[in-house]
């Protein structure tokens, strides 16, 4: 998918990318809020999705993250204007690398969430 102009729109969010990489799976910029919920030892903590994609996220994230542990993370979608309830993202996964204060995780297992509004 080499120069191919990409626009995902949800519930008001608009995404435009030139998409040139040779990746497996599809990546969709998108700036979502993150909570890391499990690490390791370190307590929960906050972050920012940068892309994402069916196997994985790139994100950054408010303390270090260690290469190597399991994590597991929440993923908050934009609210549609009718939703009585705020729906998540649970992820469960591998934290594989950083790069310039951006963390890469696999996308294991996931599950949507609903929280009362």
């Amino acid at each position: 998918m080499v120069g191919q102009l990409l626009t995902l729109a949800l519930y008001g969010y608009r995404v435009d990318t030139t998409v040139t990489e040779q990746r497996k799976n599809q990546r969709f910029d998108l700036r979502l809020p993150l909570e890391i919920v499990r690490t390791g030892a370190v307590p929960k903590t906050v972050g920012e999705t940068r892309n994402m994609s069916s196997s994985g996220v790139l994100f950054t994230s408010a303390a270090p993250v260690d290469i190597g542990q399991p994590i597991e993370y929440l993923i908050t979608l934009p609210k549609a204007p009718s939703a009585r309830a705020e729906v998540r993202l649970r992820c469960v996964g591998k934290v594989v690398r950083e790069e310039h204060a951006l963390f890469a995780a696999t996308l294991e297992r996931y599950e949507f969430v609903r929280n009362p509004a």
